[in-house]
């Protein structure tokens, strides 16, 4: 395939940034979107020019660092997957791809696609951990009864990445859909009560102080999360707040 790339260039977040264009020949369907940067970083270094900074990791999909905003959707058209999940033949040869790194005030650009999230790790750092008594009578988690509905709804609150796509796709940058993730995989366990009032009150502070906005109620978060968290855990998060309030 051969692809017109319209890509984010700044050189630091105090600097304007500017969408810059490229052609890539050669693109193979089975490449990863990731695979196919590289391909152009290749280019633009034999070349002598600036390779495009872009966050990667595991590149499995588990870790969330790939982040990018492509042609106005976070991680791209499909569903359910990462950026480097995300194959080129979800794409057609002539395509015009506009690749954008995610846009919210909490995440500030650091250079051309790459973001600084910190302020997730300081949302988790403000309640999503749980107290554990080791003075001898530690009691093995798995001889605690737990609901089968509650632990798979946990783990499945747990598999949020943090990766922000949900704050990408929201009209207001909201975080809701993440820390609401974070809420949940500790409040439907037995271990996670011992902070359960403080950890949610803690938790939707540090969000605010951040900057993220408010829900949108559009439901756009749950659409391109990649992990498909459930906005159930929204409103569970509401819930909880709301107890904690009253205990307040």
């Amino acid at each position: 395939m051969r692809l017109n790339l319209k890509i984010w260039r700044q050189p630091d977040g105090k600097t304007k940034g500017k969408i810059v264009d490229y052609k890539l020949d050669g693109v193979d369907g089975d490449m990863s979107f990731l695979e196919m940067l590289d391909v152009l970083n290749e280019e633009l270094i034999n070349k002598g020019e600036e390779p495009v900074a872009f966050d990667h990791d595991c590149r499995e999909g588990i870790c969330g660092s790939c982040s990018l905003q492509i042609n106005g959707e976070p991680h791209g058209p499909d569903r359910l997957v990462t950026t480097c999940q995300l194959h080129m033949r979800m794409f057609n040869d002539g395509d015009t791809i506009t690749i954008e790194p995610f846009r919210a005030t909490a995440f500030p650009v650091i250079k051309d696609l790459v973001v600084d999230r910190s302020a997730f790790d300081r949302i988790q750092q403000a309640g999503g951990y749980i107290s554990v008594n080791t003075s001898g009578n530690t009691q093995d988690a798995n001889n605690i009864p737990v609901r089968k509905e509650d632990a798979d709804d946990s783990f499945y609150a747990a598999t949020c990445i943090g990766c922000g796509a949900c704050v990408a796709a929201c009209k207001n940058a909201s975080a809701m859909l993440f820390t609401s993730a974070k809420v949940s995989q500790f409040a439907l366990l037995p271990q996670g009560q011992i902070e359960a009032t403080e950890r949610v009150m803690n938790m939707v502070r540090q969000m605010d102080l951040e900057g993220f906005g408010n829900c949108t109620n559009t439901g756009a978060c749950e659409i391109e999360c990649p992990k498909g968290i459930s906005l159930e855990n929204i409103a569970r998060m509401n819930r909880e707040y709301l107890k904690s309030s009253t205990k307040g």
